[in-house]
């Protein structure tokens, strides 16, 4: 049958299209193809936040193009935040991608799957194509016994704030804010399917409104957790400026709610904030996190950081150093400014790249500690976690994610299956060991629902090594 394979590069916003697309695909007939080279469609879903993520789309545009000549009916497609920004462009760097569909195109990109799909024969695979190297990548939305158990719920599409180093309103818009009765019903959807946890998911998705009513983002929160079903809860990802202490204070009555939040902070000195047109400043953002520690205690607390910024003086990053070295966040994802076409800051003077280097080394052997503090704090403990496979690194282990974000990996049971641990996906763990990635343990036992007390399940084999 037609198969379609999906690689997709960015956010949690391109992972929730990705999985729209693969939805719309299957309905008209697709099956989601593992590898590339047996796929009758192959799309790239794109990111341009970052220099990295544009050239490996770029990249990965003309490593397909061997499939392209080795059967020129297979369909080429892009689509995602690079597809909205260079669709002319890309005409002329990659020639021979068959169609281009902005951000906001899904729906004809799903119309046009739906056209294709007669075209393509049964066997899709020539002899010329078989006879290829693999071609590498990872393909998303590939079903299998855990992919329902996690959903993606779109609340809002676009950012109207416009930070200087940001190409994000330039690609997908301004604010786009779905009406509450659609976002039910599709986490409804989601729960009928079987997931057991939604994470609702915005460019700056604390920035809610419903376009009717004008309910915020503390109201869609709680209006999706007393969906029937349900039994956790998270989002992604907030912005300072829009996290009020309301939206604190409806968070600690939702007992579903994960006790995890990703609040980017990007720089902890204010000039540096200024030329990032953040607005907010570093003392508002600690007035913030101190109240949530208030009323919500023990929540992680995670974060994105630029450093590099042009203007990012040595003060500006010691200011931020000196804050992750507080062990203030549970994980920090961090990454050298990266100037993006068509943004205020990609025209000013520019910090050294080898500088911008240095200082992201300095900054993540600070943060790494931080992590591993963190994780360390779980050992000794007991945690209750939603299975998500078996390990990439070793596929007799099972990896796990705690509802604080940190992944488990322990040994697999005797005799258990993935259909039965996706019958009784929640695990209990008890954590043995830590890592700057997370954690590893024991299993002591499984159950159905996250509320649930849990069956004990048998101990793992023990291996004997003979010296």
């Amino acid at each position: 049958m037609a198969s379609i394979y999906i690689e997709t590069f960015g956010c949690q916003m391109n992972e929730a299209d990705s999985q729209f697309i693969a939805e719309r695909a299957t309905a008209a007939g697709y099956a989601i193809a593992e590898k590339p080279h047996k796929a009758s469609v192959v799309l790239l879903n794109t990111c341009t936040v970052r220099d990295n993520a544009e050239r490996r789309a770029y990249g990965r545009m003309q490593h397909f193009k061997t499939l392209k000549r080795a059967d020129p009916s297979m369909k080429l497609v892009v689509t995602g935040c690079l597809a909205e920004q260079d669709r002319h462009r890309m005409r002329t760097i990659a020639p021979h991608v068959d169609a281009v569909f902005g951000t906001k195109e899904l729906g004809e990109l799903a119309d046009a799957l739906t056209a294709w799909r007669p075209g393509f024969v049964e066997d899709e695979c020539s002899e010329e194509r078989s006879l290829l190297l693999p071609m590498g990548g990872q393909a998303d939305c590939i079903a299998d016994a855990f992919t329902h158990l996690r959903a993606y719920v779109t609340v809002q599409r676009g950012c109207s704030y416009y930070c200087t180093f940001c190409i994000v309103p330039h690609v997908r818009g301004r604010f786009d804010h779905r009406p509450t009765g659609d976002i039910l019903a599709e986490v409804r959807q989601r729960i009928a399917q079987g997931a057991r946890e939604i994470t609702l998911v915005g460019q700056t998705v604390n920035a809610y409104k419903d376009p009717a009513t004008g309910a915020d983002f503390g109201d869609i929160l709680g209006a999706v957790a007393q969906c029937d079903g349900l039994e956790r809860l998270s989002f992604l990802t907030s912005h300072p400026k829009d996290f009020t202490q309301k939206l604190v204070l409806d968070m600690a009555r939702i007992s579903r709610l994960n006790p995890r939040l990703h609040l980017p902070i990007q720089s902890a000195s204010n000039p540096v904030l200024r030329r990032m047109n953040r607005k907010y400043t570093i003392e508002a953002y600690m007035e913030k996190v101190a109240f949530l520690r208030e009323h919500l205690c023990g929540w992680a607390l995670t974060t994105d950081i630029i450093v590099g910024f042009p203007g990012e003086s040595e003060e500006d990053f010691q200011k931020t150093l000196a804050l992750c070295a507080t062990n203030m966040f549970a994980q920090a994802y961090m990454f050298i400014y990266s100037p993006r076409r068509g943004t205020p800051a990609s025209h000013w003077p520019q910090v050294d790249s080898a500088l911008a280097s240095d200082r992201l080394r300095s900054l993540a052997a600070v943060q790494d500690r931080s992590c591993r503090e963190f994780h360390q704090r779980k050992v000794g403990s007991v945690v209750r976690a939603l299975v998500q496979g078996p390990s990439r690194k070793d596929p007799t282990k099972l990896a796990a994610k705690t509802v604080d974000n940190v992944t488990v990996v322990a040994p697999l049971p005797p005799t258990l299956d993935a259909a039965s641990f996706a019958a009784a996906p929640w695990v209990d763990v008890r954590v043995e060991a830590s890592y700057t990635w997370g954690a590893t343990g024991t299993m002591l036992a499984r159950s159905h629902a996250f509320t649930e007390p849990g069956t004990l399940v048998p101990s793992p084999t023990l291996d004997l090594i003979t010296l």
